[in-house]
């Protein structure tokens, strides 16, 4: 959210403007009553991608008709009905709706079993529904499902479709199930028909090499959607050629089926209904999250719409269900293909969508003696391709990454072989149960060294694993040394108790117990060391073994008996306590990294090591230890070239008593690493500029004083009426110490500005400049808008846009 300045005086900075130059209706102090003739913001764009997103999505609804085996216009209907009404109502603005590639099994199913009509009528219940599902706000609980699940769902449909295509592209005619059309391939292959395996042929080799054509005539061409390029070429070779062929049927809209009440068993009619439900809104969802992505990645902050609202877009996408079933269309989705087409072609608003419908709507009633000409083997071809890209590579290694292969593989097989809904109940079984063993996989090992006995836990820790915990306990003596490492994220109440009356038990006996965490330091609840009786069940918990980091708390204000000082006079051994605690959270942390991160990060050190350093950014913050940069960043080795000073100062150039370190940095950075942009970051509760606006001018001059002199223009820059406050997310900030924090930052930019280095790298319009401002307690990052004195605020989701 973008806020004004707060300042009264502001107005007062405004650009003059001549009479003649006036932009508010009047001209020389009279009304202008002509009309504004210009266009709506953005409209140019929406129309040129709207003609874009009409040349794919023409044969693609044919296409995926002529899979389903309905009437070749149910296509051309859903096509019209997602993008009016799918594209009006909708929440995702560059989201592009049509015939669901996703429901091609499913639909091809229901019109073997219920007929053509009743399964316009399902598809209208299933809208039904989505609405009904969008007004209960259940949008989000959709994407709860595991991605290897909808992954395996999707590639398991487009196996299917392409095992279908493949008859047709012979010249034949495909089975009524994946198996079946599997079966009949060899037949197929001994049966072809050279006239349609030609024109499918063409086809692919249009359709797969158009994105590839060099020079820059292939870059004219280029511009012409392939799946348009590959079928109008196949048509025009098979017209010219004077093939014999089956091609698109389109008979006059005065016959078009509509649908009735639906005809069968009543739960089969309930379970279409869900199938057709579940499938399509999941596909639509997670498109309008990929189309999210996909405009974050590609474009600027100032040339993104609005993010997807997820609710809403459910709603468009029944309501588009609804007119699609009701006029005789195909089930209605949200498309990958379409809606990456649309955000690469430039759209800016939903216009493109609707104007894309309308097309489409056009070419329908205009252009059936054109269509009439196509082959459907130059439609089975294009489907065909789009059903093989469904199984995707990035998917595939995503969730062998993730160790989730085994849903993947066992939910394609069941949507292959039993069907969209048994595949997908299936598919969510065997994830719960990969969650089941991982939660219940716990290694636990006991070593006995220099008469310590040592129990490793590695994994979680729940009531499964308590039969092996204590079978390992048990075979400590009882009056030895023991320490227990866990190494888990996570430990259930039945494994804590088993855990604490053993310890209890076993330093009763005269033993003695220390547990820790993967880090090695001890736990709250830990015995001493020296046998003296256990810990208090309701000891300090701020530093759990399964905690990300554990230097955030000061144990000295813990209840650890091991931590406290002594009563009595203080000794040598107690000052020096403080040092030695230092060094073994060192000495801790060093071995944690060498066991748990290193084997992670070795390659990619080795690689940096070899190739050298290549940072994109200078990120230029405070040495406050509360600032993990690659925390804040989502930053690893290499990405960041950081540099850190006490109220994150740069020296402007020719400053008295200028620091020279930072200027080196910066030209350092600038013009021998060539980083594409310098970030300063700023924070709140900066004790540097807590330190400037308490600062006494007779106070003795040390170096620290020294140094924050180069933050007294931010001071000054603060007390300025010549210059508006800051604001952050919309509100002035809390108190002057978080006013000083944010005008330093904007500051600070302007003292990078006057550097020889990056003063020639922004004219040469190769670097930029960015302002950046972390509230520690919200834990929340702000982004100072460029050139501006106010910051937006931009909060990233798990779904990685920004709301």
């Amino acid at each position: 959210m973008t806020a004004t300045p707060a300042t009264p005086s502001s107005a007062a900075h405004l650009p003059a403007t001549s009479p003649s130059s006036r932009s508010d209706g009047h001209r020389d102090g009279r009304p202008d009553r002509r009309p504004d003739r210009r266009l709506p913001e953005g409209l140019p764009a929406d129309l040129s991608a709207s003609v874009a997103v009409f040349l794919i999505a023409l044969p693609l609804s044919l296409g995926i008709a002529l899979a389903t085996g309905a009437p070749l216009q149910a296509g051309l209907v859903a096509a019209v009905a997602g993008g009016i009404v799918a594209g009006r109502l909708g929440g995702a603005p560059l989201l592009v709706s049509g015939a669901a590639t996703g429901l091609t099994v499913v639909t091809a199913e229901l019109i073997q079993r219920y007929g053509w009509r009743t399964t316009c009528a399902i598809t209208v219940l299933a809208g039904c529904c989505q609405l009904g599902l969008a007004f209960l706000r259940t949008a989000r609980s959709a994407l709860m499902v595991s991605p290897a699940v909808v992954h395996g769902m999707l590639a398991g449909i487009g196996v299917t479709i392409a095992l279908a295509q493949l008859h047709i592209v012979l010249g034949g005619t495909p089975q009524s199930s994946a198996l079946a059309n599997v079966r009949g391939l060899p037949a197929q292959f001994a049966d072809l028909h050279p006239a349609a395996l030609g024109v499918s042929v063409l086809t692919l080799v249009v359709l797969l090499g158009w994105p590839r054509l060099p020079g820059r005539t292939g870059r004219a061409l280029r511009r012409v959607p392939a799946a348009l390029a590959a079928v109008a070429a196949a048509t025009a070779v098979a017209a010219l050629a004077g093939l014999s062929l089956p091609r698109v049927d389109l008979p006059s809209w005065h016959s078009h089926a509509l649908p009735e009440l639906p005809e069968g068993p009543v739960l089969g009619i309930v379970a279409a209904v869900l199938t057709v439900t579940l499938v399509g809104s999941v596909e639509s969802l997670l498109s309008a999250v990929a189309t999210d992505k996909l405009i974050a990645t590609g474009r600027g902050r100032d040339n993104r719409p609005p993010r997807a609202d997820l609710d809403r877009e459910l709603r468009g996408q029944g309501a588009a269900n609804i007119v699609s079933g009701a006029l005789g269309g195909l089930p209605v989705a949200g498309g990958a293909v379409r809606s990456g087409a649309n955000v690469r072609a430039g759209a800016v608003s939903h216009r493109a969508a609707i104007l894309h419908g309308l097309w489409i709507m056009l070419a329908a009633g205009l252009l059936v003696p054109v269509l009439d000409l196509i082959p459907l083997a130059s439609l089975a071809a294009l489907v065909m391709v789009v059903g093989v890209q469904m199984v995707s590579a990035t998917h595939v290694r995503t969730v062998t990454r993730h160790r989730e292969i085994l849903v993947y593989l066992t939910t394609i097989a069941s949507v292959v072989l039993g069907g969209v809904l048994e595949g997908v109940a299936i598919g969510i079984a065997v994830a719960v149960a990969v969650a089941l063993h991982r939660l219940a996989r716990t290694r636990i090992t006991l070593e006995e060294l220099n008469g310590v006995h040592r129990v490793w836990a590695r994994g979680q820790l729940t009531f499964l694993a308590v039969p092996r915990l204590s079978r390992v306990l048990n075979q400590i003596p009882y009056d030895a040394q023991a320490v227990i490492e866990l190494d888990g994220s996570f430990m259930d109440h039945a494994a804590f108790e088993t855990l604490q009356d053993w310890r209890d038990s076993h330093v009763a006996h005269g033993g003695s117990v220390e547990v820790t965490g993967r880090a090695g330091s001890r736990t709250p609840e830990s015995g001493r060391a020296d046998g003296g009786g256990p810990a208090q069940r309701g000891a300090h918990h701020c530093c759990r073994p399964w905690t990300p980091w554990k230097n955030h708390c000061d144990h000295r204000a813990t209840g650890r008996e091991e931590d406290r000082t002594p009563p009595g006079p203080p000794t040598a051994v107690t000052a020096a306590e403080p040092r030695r605690r230092g060094a073994g959270q060192l000495a801790s942390g060093i071995i944690a990294f060498q066991r748990d991160t290193a084997p992670h990060v070795r390659d990619e050190l080795a690689r940096l090591a070899r190739e050298g350093q290549r940072p994109s950014q200078l990120f230029l913050t405070c040495a406050d230890s509360r600032l993990v940069t690659s925390m804040i960043t989502a930053s690893g080795p290499g990405d960041l070239f950081t540099v850190r000073n006490v109220g994150n100062l740069v020296p402007p150039p020719g400053a008295e008593a200028t620091d020279d370190s930072v200027a080196a940095a910066i030209e350092y950075a600038v013009d021998v690493l060539q980083v594409d942009s310098i970030t300063v970051c700023g924070h709140s509760g900066c004790g540097a500029m807590q330190a400037l606006l308490n600062s006494h001018p007779e106070a003795p001059m040390t170096p620290l004083r020294r140094w924050l002199r180069h933050g007294l223009p931010s001071l000054e820059r603060m007390h300025s009426r010549h210059h508006p406050w800051a604001r952050i997310a919309g509100r002035l900030p809390a108190d002057a110490v978080e006013q000083l924090c944010l005008t330093n930052v904007v500051q600070q930019l302007e003292h990078l500005r006057a550097h020889e280095s990056v003063a020639r790298r922004l004219a040469e319009g190769t670097l930029e400049l960015h302002g950046m401002y972390f509230h520690v307690g919200e834990a929340q990052a702000y982004l100072l808008s460029e050139g501006d004195d106010f910051f937006d605020c931009r909060i990233f989701d798990s779904v990685g846009g920004h709301a």
